[in-house]
């Protein structure tokens, strides 16, 4: 496993970079918040991925978020990377396209294959959409401190 320099490393972007499609295209999980009617966020975790230019997000037509995103396309996604946790991306955005058919049956299939080395199950009841989002704000973090993501014993 490569190994971080423990240096503080904070990037502000208008587009994702080389580190931020990394991230997004590992088998990292995102935190996707939407905006309720009521102006509440509502937060889901999902499987991420890039086009290299937009983030997507794949999931079921009728979600609180593919609603959500119909009234009030803005969102944000944070991605932690699993394999350095001390790295992650944060995009600010706004759903420009939903994407149904056969083009999302075969990205949650990919998605399957790269999270779990396993196909999507075949779910007739189900109708896959992608959430393409545009990114307006790229935020890319490298968080310096050793101790960050250690946990202390109450007992200790």
């Amino acid at each position: 496993m490569e190994t971080i320099p423990e240096t503080e490393e904070t990037r502000h972007m208008k587009e994702l970079d080389e580190e931020s499609i990394t991230i997004l295209k590992g088998k990292n999980y995102a935190a996707l918040a939407t905006i309720n009617k009521d102006g509440s966020p509502q937060v889901t975790l999902n499987a991420v991925d890039t086009d290299g230019k937009n983030v997507l997000i794949n999931t079921s037509v009728g979600r609180i978020k593919v609603e959500n995103t119909k009234r009030d396309r803005r969102v944000c996604v944070v991605v932690p990377d699993n394999v350095q946790p001390r790295r992650r991306v944060t995009v600010f955005g706004e759903v420009i396209e939903q994407i149904t058919g056969e083009k999302a049956k075969k990205h949650i299939n990919e998605i399957s294959l790269r999270y779990s080395g396993k196909e999507y199950p075949d779910r007739p009841e189900q109708i896959r959409v992608i959430l393409t989002i545009k990114p307006n704000k790229v935020l890319y973090e490298r968080v310096a401190d050793p101790s960050y993501g250690k946990f202390v014993s109450e007992t200790s």
